[in-house]
């Protein structure tokens, strides 16, 4: 239980996907300017990065591997990744169509989103069991969820202070997530 804890904690707070390894940067900087938006992603990303996290640590375990076919992985990984974040877009447009609209383009660029198969890729590099692959994969849904909707807030408080006409928009943005990372960094002495 205390090592799951830690995989979650360390996948969260201390790994930050985008923050440390700038995973998930593209929705991390183009949905966080509205906190309902990010909100929404941070929920779809976390069901899909968690889902897909169990379902290709079995496609690796179960298929891949007794196959020899790893050679495979990257590509089979994409395609369960597609499966899933389509399935989830179906949904999200049935049962939430207002979130679908805000969402617009990024939902289904989830599938392209390099935290998710970043995530899966890092799982079985570090040859994790599967409910470490899982916990690792909810942990890091988690720590994305967390950095986007922190920046969101960051960004809508920007918008009415009173920024220099050269760090307007993007500069300023670029700014504020660098010093989130220097922040997350205070993370790195937990469990010491």
């Amino acid at each position: 239980m205390k090592e799951v804890l830690l995989i979650l904690l360390s996948a969260t707070l201390v790994n930050n996907f985008v923050l440390t390894r700038f995973l998930g940067v593209c929705p991390f900087m183009g949905v966080s300017q509205r906190l309902e938006t990010a909100v929404g992603m941070a929920m779809a990303v976390t069901y899909v990065l968690t889902l897909t996290s169990a379902a290709t640590w079995m496609l690796n375990a179960y298929i891949l591997v007794p196959l020899s076919a790893e050679h495979l992985r990257l590509m089979a990984f994409i395609v369960l990744i597609a499966v899933v974040v389509q399935m989830t877009e179906i949904l999200v447009r049935h049962f939430m169509p207002a979130l679908h609209r805000a969402m617009g383009l990024f939902l289904p660029l989830i599938t392209t989103n390099c935290a998710v198969l970043g995530v899966t890729l890092l799982n079985v590099g570090e040859q994790l069991g599967f409910m470490a692959a899982t916990v690792q994969g909810f942990g890091a849904s988690l720590g994305f969820g967390l950095v986007l909707i922190v920046f969101a807030g960051l960004r809508d408080r920007l918008d009415g202070c009173d920024v220099p006409e050269a760090f307007k928009g993007t500069p300023i943005a670029l700014i504020t997530a660098g010093i989130m990372a220097m922040a997350f960094l205070g993370f790195d002495g937990m469990g010491r």
